[in-house]
């Protein structure tokens, strides 16, 4: 096991012996994991050459190999070439973060006039069968575990759709024998009773499956990569079906072929090299939406964040300005996708990339299991709660991020899907 990650382990003494063996095994003996990159038997595994163009441009990519004189030209063409993003990317282009911020709210205006939707996630189990080193989630971590039954979720989303929210992201740790299709099939035909649009940020499934999601009121799907970087993906998760990188990486297409509407691409910056994870992010969108033209293409741009039982967890390299670059560059070349920035980060952050290049934020949040009662309005009664998956640094309320954005002269959007 690679010594710079022992700061991501928790203390194991709640582990029955045989568990905290088993852990120790797969934490020092890389021989008794499985394969990262061989599928499953049960696993889909498509026809698609995007994962081979993906993985080419990672390998092929030097970001010190560009100039001033690079940025500079990607600056002045009407139309961003991926050689131009990997410029725009690149350190070089570190100097001239004013110009591209100018250029990226152009585009943005263009596209999306002065709009920003907002939605918030609703965490409905955080049962977890993986061994995912920097997630509060992870099997071995210590906190309280918790599935919200059919009448939980929907009191959840009551209280949710009464702020005022119209889109709704479903999330659950990645366990299918405790969060099952069919419980998250039931979760979203409540969702329907609620909002407007529905999300899924789910472990990865099989096309019959996104087929039966999408039948039971799913409308998009969002699946972080978290690292584009094979050895890297490895190294951070040890045990349990997300382990398989490929499988993985073809949720997004598989999702289509399921007849979802839209789907979203995101890595974990800060895992590893951040601006190839951020090239092979956009480019991994850009060839799914030249491939299926009729979808919807967002990208998410999360950083590492603290979790329970480690504060130590924080994005190496990735500080504002290079999340500020990062974004710039996605908007010039992919200017048509929505931009999603979270509540991992801060509130003045959010403030300023939503007039440069974010086009949806979320509000009200929370990342905990059961917990919207109490922190909506203050009464949690008999309510059990479960725990957190990581610490959000934005925790205004729909009203107050209404507000904000008003008073900046943007116009908050709750819902731009009709259905007829």
């Amino acid at each position: 096991m690679d010594n710079s990650y022992e700061q991501y382990f928790v203390d194991s003494e709640f582990l029955s012996s045989e568990a905290l063996k088993k852990k120790h095994q797969i934490e020092n003996d890389p021989s008794s994991r499985t394969d990262h990159m061989k599928y499953l038997e049960d696993m889909d595994k498509i026809d698609s050459d995007i994962i081979e163009k993906v993985q080419k441009e990672i390998d092929n990519y030097d970001e010190n190999i560009y100039s001033a004189k690079d940025v500079k030209k990607a600056l002045e063409h009407d139309l961003c070439t991926l050689e131009d993003f990997k410029a725009l990317l690149s350190p070089a282009a570190k100097p001239f973060l004013e110009e591209m911020a100018v250029k990226a709210n152009r585009e943005t205006s263009k596209h999306f006039g002065n709009s920003v939707n907002i939605f918030t996630p609703l965490y409905i189990a955080n049962y977890c069968e993986n061994y995912c080193i920097y997630c509060g989630f992870n099997c071995y971590n210590h906190i309280e575990r918790l599935k919200l039954n059919s009448e939980q979720i929907e009191e959840e989303m009551k209280i949710i759709a009464d702020s005022g929210i119209e889109e709704i992201l479903i999330l659950t740790g990645e366990s299918r024998n405790l969060s099952s299709i069919e419980y998250i099939g039931e979760a979203c035909k409540l969702a329907k009773k609620y909002f407007r649009n529905v999300s899924l940020e789910i472990y990865p499934v099989n096309v019959k499956d996104y087929e039966y999601l999408h039948e039971c009121g799913a409308d998009y799907v969002t699946v972080f990569q978290e690292t584009y970087d094979t050895d890297k993906y490895e190294k951070l998760h040890l045990m349990g079906r997300k382990r398989v990188w490929p499988y993985r990486f073809e949720a997004q297409e598989r999702a289509l072929m399921g007849k979802m509407r839209g789907v979203g691409f995101s890595a974990l910056l800060g895992l590893s090299d951040f601006r190839k994870d951020a090239l092979a992010t956009a480019y991994h969108a850009y060839l799914i939406q030249r491939k299926y033209p009729e979808a919807e293409i967002s990208i998410s741009c999360p950083r590492l964040r603290p979790i329970i039982n480690n504060n130590k967890i924080n994005p190496k390299d990735v500080h504002e300005k290079e999340l500020c670059q990062i974004l710039c560059a996605y908007r010039l070349f992919l200017p048509f996708a929505g931009i999603v920035v979270s509540s991992r980060e801060s509130e003045e952050f959010r403030n300023g990339i939503t007039k440069i290049a974010a086009t949806k934020v979320s509000a009200g949040v929370s990342t905990g299991i059961g917990d919207h009662k109490s922190k909506y309005t203050g009464d949690s009664g008999d309510t059990k709660e479960g725990g957190e998956q990581f610490e959000i640094a934005d925790d205004r309320s729909l009203d107050k991020m209404f507000n904000d954005m008003t008073q900046e002269g943007l116009q908050p959007v709750l819902n731009d899907y009709l259905y007829l």
